[in-house]
């Protein structure tokens, strides 16, 4: 072969395995970022869950809530608390009964119901509600 030959086929396979090198590189830095972002995101909507779920639990001693804490009992699926609005003082016979039972749902931001949650909520609203004793011998 020529040395020009030689040189054209050097210089060609050089470009290509410059191609190939950079494509690599420039691949591996996008999968890098992209790694990265995927990561930053699941990270950020676990926090958000831990936020919420702390929430939830911190509701009855926070502002607001409406309800003595010590009437609220943490059930956390399918509905966060059920309050027995009045329990406390008709416990210490300071109260005459207990007012109501309320199905309480703590939502932060713009939080919505679930699914199931939107069923749960719906059956309370008709009135399918009972109640019923377990007697163990």
């Amino acid at each position: 072969m020529s040395d020009q030959l030689l040189f054209v086929l050097g210089f060609v396979l050089g470009i290509v395995l410059a191609v190939v090198l950079l494509r690599r590189a420039i691949e591996a830095r996008f999968k890098s970022v992209w790694e990265r972002g995927a990561r930053d995101d699941a990270l950020a909507r676990s926090r958000a869950t831990l936020k919420g779920k702390i929430g939830e639990q911190l509701a009855p001693v926070l502002p607001g809530f409406g309800f003595q804490p010590s009437d609220a009992r943490f059930l956390g699926n399918p509905v966060d608390f059920v309050v027995f609005d009045g329990y406390t003082t008709a416990k210490e016979n300071t109260g005459e009964e207990v007012d109501r039972v309320v199905f309480l749902e703590v939502k932060q931001g713009t939080g919505s119901l679930s699914t199931a949650q939107r069923r749960v909520r719906d059956c309370i609203l008709d009135g399918r509600v009972e109640w019923e004793e377990l007697r163990l011998d």
